[in-house]
C-alpha cells in the first residue's frame, strides 16, 4: 500500500469567490483603463489580434484574454545540465531559488559590504550548485567589475561554468539575447538541442507599474519569445506608490498586468511559454522603503500563487527577502514566514529565496548555506504527513504494547533514516555541554565553515574545453 502525504491543494489565502473577485475586477480594468503601450510595432501586433488602440492606450477584450490563456502552456518544464533535476513547472512542485541583481556582497571576513564581482558570481554559482534545496541559479548579483557592454555574456558564462542548475538571467537588449541564445546553443551543442532542453531562461521585467509597458525590456521580451526561451514575466508594484496600498487593490493591478502579458506574449507566439510573474511588495508608510521581508508580502505573493493557478499557469514567483543587514534574528524569521507561506501555497518557481539581505541590495555567502536549511524545511512542512500502513504503525504499537519503548525497534531506524524528518545542516541540535565542547559555534559560523568547504572543492568542468576556447574566441570572458 502506497502512501499519500496530506499537501492538499496549497494554502488558501483567498477564498474561490475572492479569486474571482479579483480576476473580474482586473478583465474590466484591462477593458475599460487597458495598458499604455508606447511601442507602435506592439501596438500594431495587439490590435491585429483584437485590442483596441486609443493613441498610445491598448484595452483588451475578455474573449481575447481568454484566448490567450487558452495558449499559453500550463505545463513545461525548465532543464538543467548534468544530474541536475529537470524542473516540471505546473504539476504541483515546488521549486525554490536565488534571486536578484545585489550590488554588494557581505564581506564575513571585513564584517561590511563591498561591491560584488564576476568572480563572486562565479563562487555563488559553483555554491549553490552544491546546496541541495535551493533548485535553481538566478543570477543573484550584478558583476560591478565588468563593463555594461559585456556585462550579460559574461554573467551567462560565469552561470554555466560554475553550475549545471537552470540558469536564469536578464538580457540588456534584443541583440544581447541573440548572443545569450548562440552560447547557450554553443554549450547544448547546437541551437536545436537548446531549443529541446532550454537550461537558460530569461526575466523580463516588461511592465512599469500601475499599467504602462516599458518598450526596452518589451523588445526584449519580443526576441526572447522568438527564440522559444521560457520567459518570466515579472511586474513588480509597490503599496501605496506604484499600486493601491490596499492588498486586494495591488493584487488585482497586477494580475491585470500579468493578464496583458500573457496576452502579449501569445500575440507574438502563440503557446509560448511564459510564467506568471508578479511580485508584489509591501511599503514603509513612514519613508516609502521597499518591505520585501514584510508578512503582507507574503501573504500577497501566496495570494499571487492562486491567481496563476486559478487561470491556469505556472507562476514566478518571491519570498526570502529581508531589510536585515545580515543573517541576524530579523533575517531568519522574516525569511522563514514568507518562504513558508508561498511554498505552502504551491509556488511553481519561488526565486530570491536564497541568499538576499538588505532588501535585494545585497547578499552573503553564508546566507545561501543558512537559506538552504529554511528552504528544506519549508519544502518537507509542504510534504505533509506521510499515513499508511508502515508510518501508521498500528501492528508495532501493539507489539510494544502499553509501557514499552520503541528505541530499538528497527522501525525507528527506518523512519530516522527516512525523508520523515528533516535535518538542517546549520542548527544546533546538541545539548549545551556537549554543544560548548565542539566549540559552541552557532548557526552563521557553522554556515561560513560550510561555505569554506564547498568553495574548497575541487570544480568540476561544466562546459567542455573546446567549447570554452570557442566562447572565448567570440566573447570578451573576463573570468
Amino acid at each position: 500500500m502506497s502512501g499519500e502525504r496530506t499537501t492538499g491543494s496549497g494554502l488558501p489565502v483567498l477564498s474561490d469567490e475572492q479569486l474571482g473577485h479579483i480576476h473580474s475586477a482586473a478583465l474590466r480594468l484591462l477593458s475599460k483603463v487597458g495598458v499604455e503601450v508606447g511601442d507602435s510595432d506592439l501596438r500594431e501586433l495587439l490590435t491585429e489580434r483584437g485590442a483596441k488602440a486609443d493613441g498610445t492606450r491598448v484595452r483588451f477584450g475578455e474573449k481575447m484574454i481568454n484566448e490567450a490563456l487558452d495558449e499559453a502552456p500550463s505545463e513545461f518544464s525548465l532543464h538543467a545540465r548534468g544530474e541536475q533535476p529537470t524542473l516540471a513547472l505546473g504539476t504541483g512542485e515546488v521549486y525554490l531559488g536565488t534571486g536578484g541583481a545585489a550590488i554588494r556582497i557581505l564581506d564575513s571576513k571585513e564584517g561590511k559590504f563591498r561591491e560584488s564581482t564576476l568572480q563572486d558570481l562565479a563562487q555563488l554559482a559553483w555554491l549553490v550548485d552544491n546546496l541541495e534545496h535551493i533548485h535553481f541559479f538566478l543570477r543573484p548579483v550584478i558583476a560591478r567589475d565588468v563593463p555594461d557592454d559585456e556585462l550579460d555574456e559574461n554573467t551567462l558564462f560565469a552561470c554555466l561554468a560554475n553550475t549545471q542548475k537552470h540558469v536564469t538571467m536578464a538580457a540588456s537588449s534584443p541583440e544581447s539575447v541573440d548572443r545569450l541564445v548562440h552560447m547557450a546553443s554553443m554549450v547544448a551543442g547546437g541551437e536545436e538541442e537548446f531549443r529541446k532542453r532550454p537550461f537558460l531562461s530569461l526575466t523580463c521585467s516588461w511592465m512599469v507599474s500601475p499599467l504602462r509597458v516599458d518598450t526596452g525590456v518589451a523588445r526584449v521580451l519580443k526576441r526572447a519569445v522568438e527564440h522559444s526561451i521560457p520567459v518570466m514575466l515579472s511586474s513588480a508594484p509597490m503599496a501605496g506608490s506604484t499600486a493601491p496600498a490596499s492588498l486586494a487593490g495591488l493584487l488585482t493591478q497586477v494580475h491585470a498586468e500579468e493578464l496583458s502579458g500573457v496576452v502579449l506574449s501569445q500575440t507574438i507566439h502563440p503557446g509560448a511559454p511564459v510564467l506568471y510573474g508578479p511580485v508584489p511588495a509591501a511599503a514603509s508608510f513612514r519613508t516609502m522603503a521597499y518591505l520585501g521581508g514584510a508578512v503582507e508580502s507574503g501573504l500577497m505573493n501566496a495570494a499571487a500563487v492562486q491567481l496563476a493557478h486559478y487561470i491556469g499557469l505556472p507562476i514566478y514567483t518571491d519570498a526570502g527577502l529581508t531589510e536585515a543587514k545580515s543573517g541576524d534574528v530579523q533575517a531568519g524569521y522574516e525569511k522563514a514566514t514568507n518562504v513558508l507561506l508561498v511554498t505552502l501555497a504551491g509556488g511553481d518557481y519561488v526565486h530570491h529565496a536564497a541568499g538576499m539581505l538588505d532588501s535585494m541590495l545585497g547578499v552573503s555567502f553564508e546566507q545561501y548555506v543558512l537559506d538552504n536549511d529554511i528552504c528544506g524545511m519549508a519544502l518537507r512542512a509542504r510534504d505533509g504527513v506521510r499515513v499508511d500502513e508502515e508510518t501508521v504503525a498500528e501492528e508495532l504499537i501493539g507489539k510494544v504494547g502499553p509501557g514499552g519503548n520503541f528505541l530499538a525497534q528497527r522501525h525507528t531506524v527506518n523512519m530516522a533514516r527516512s525523508d520523515e524528518y528533516f535535518h538542517p545542516a546549520t542548527a544546533v541540535r546538541d545539548s549545551l555541554t556537549d554543544w560548548e565542547k565542539k566549540g559552541g559555534a552557532e548557526a552563521e559560523q557553522r554556515a561560513k565553515e560550510l561555505v569554506e568547504d564547498i568553495l574548497g572543492k575541487e570544480r568540476q568542468r561544466f562546459i567542455p574545453e573546446d567549447v570554452e576556447k570557442k566562447i572565448r574566441d567570440e566573447y570578451r570572458i573576463r573570468l
